[in-house]
């Protein structure tokens, strides 16, 4: 069966871009920078991203791009030889499953918000009656399992079609409508009566927050974020660099990936911390601030109800594009391993998503009583911290060692693959960095990670 191709560049820019943008670009960074000296955090944000995300991602790439494999079977094909190898396709499908069984629930409840936003259903309401909305939507499973259905159904109904005229023409006009919306959000907020404050904190550099949280904290921070930005690990990249052409060196797509994933997290701040600073709202980090914080300052906008409704438009687009090409990963896996139709696997793996991804609701109502870390801790913290903490590392690691030594594909294979086209290109010198360095910076940021979650 002859490999599918992405019609356009721009497609396989959009499509890469879609599956690393992410909730982490909106409710993560604006906050983490904030909190560690602003522009000074942004700084070393950008230093890891080009000497740890980029190199990553360029493997990941090229490891797709040379197989024409989903990576349930790129390491069969690259090196048949052997079988270790392919112990890490097991996980690296697992990982894709897994990551779904949580964000199809997360993608639920910003659809709903969606919903309530432009119902008005927020309007009238103070600030505890907007809380006890986001408790009741959790309390309640049936309304949560059909928009949890909804986004699956939608989901695998776009990557069923062919590949150009299904998930790439789909995602373009999403993505495109997702960077219009937020440069609109941005230019509201920024000229927003007070928002000036909220910007300093944002952007200013803050020698003071960098002392208080203290310059390793904040070395730690930068380096997790500019690494999980990219959803690195689990072969999720790959699978686009299996459908596209020769004709671009594949370092420098990663360039622009990067930079369009970084345009999303720095404009995600420019809407939120200058609405917070005008209406005297103190910025949360995580579910909060998108259910809690940003609806109760819509609420005290004029135009609220428009403003609302469009960030949660955005925020759907940003979360769905990243359904939409991890389910694709999911689609070409089983395909490459069963050898059935894109249909029937769309149908499979619709059935097995919605399945799957029912724990994960029920956990914050039916199932409750399960604390995998005990206190408030639920099924998604668990399934979250198997991706994030466990797969994601140690997937981009794994990734690094084989194409960078002599026992697996190889630095000069590698190299050959990555450089083929015009554009950026993998340097000789980068040779010692990419096989001494990187693995042991990746194997770092595992350790730190898992001493800092049960710490």
């Amino acid at each position: 069966m002859e490999r599918e191709r992405l019609g356009s560049r721009l497609g396989f820019i959009l499509l890469s871009a879609g599956c690393a943008i992410g909730l982490g670009n909106v409710w993560k960074f604006p906050y983490v920078a904030g909190q560690n000296g602003g522009s000074l955090f942004v700084l070393i944000y950008l230093f890891f991203l080009v000497v740890m995300g980029i190199p990553v991602m360029t493997m990941e790439f090229s490891l797709g791009r040379a197989s024409r494999k989903s990576p349930a079977k790129m390491y069969t094909e690259l090196k048949p030889e052997d079988k270790k190898w392919q112990l890490h396709s097991y996980a690296a499908v697992a990982g894709n499953y897994i990551l779904m069984m949580f964000y199809t629930t997360v993608s639920a409840w910003l659809i709903n918000y969606f919903v309530k936003t432009v119902s008005g259903n927020f309007v009238g309401l103070n600030s505890d009656g907007i809380g006890a909305e986001f408790s009741t939507m959790l309390s309640k499973p049936l309304p949560m399992i059909f928009y949890m259905g909804l986004v699956v159904v939608v989901g695998f109904t776009v990557c069923s079609f062919s590949l150009q005229k299904g998930l790439e023409r789909i995602t373009k006009y999403m993505m495109l409508a997702l960077l219009g919306i937020m440069v609109v959000l941005a230019i509201n907020s920024i000229f927003l009566k007070g928002g000036t404050e909220g910007l300093k904190f944002y952007l200013m550099p803050s020698v003071e927050n960098l002392q208080k949280v203290g310059f390793w904290n904040v070395v730690v921070a930068a380096m997790n974020q500019a690494f999980f930005t990219l959803s690195l690990g689990i072969g999720s990249m790959a699978i686009f660099g299996s459908y596209l052409g020769k004709e671009r060196t594949l370092m420098g797509e990663a360039v622009n990936v990067a930079a369009l994933d970084t345009f999303v997290a720095l404009c995600s701040g420019l809407i939120i911390f200058p609405a917070c600073s005008a209406f005297g709202i103190q910025p949360d980090a995580g579910p909060n601030l998108i259910f809690i914080t940003l609806p109760n300052i819509f609420n005290q906008m004029p135009l609220g109800r428009l403003w609302g409704s469009l960030f949660f438009a955005f925020l759907s687009f940003a979360a769905l594009s990243t359904v939409f090409a991890v389910f694709e990963n999911i689609n070409a896996c089983i395909i490459d391993m069963f050898g059935i139709s894109k249909k029937k696997a769309c149908l499979f793996n619709g059935i097995a998503m919605f399945v799957l991804s029912l724990p994960c609701i029920l956990g914050f109502n039916v199932l409750s009583g399960i604390t995998p870390f005990g206190g408030t801790s639920s099924i998604m913290d668990l399934e979250d911290f198997i991706v994030s903490n466990v797969l994601l590392p140690l997937g981009a690691l794994i990734f690094v060692l084989f194409c960078t030594s002599k026992r697996g594909w190889g630095f000069k294979n590698f190299v050959n693959e990555a450089n083929t086209g015009t554009g950026i290109k993998v340097k000789k010198w980068m040779s010692f960095y990419l096989t001494y360095i990187l693995p042991v910076m990746i194997f770092a940021l595992f350790v730190i990670g898992i001493y800092n979650f049960f710490k």
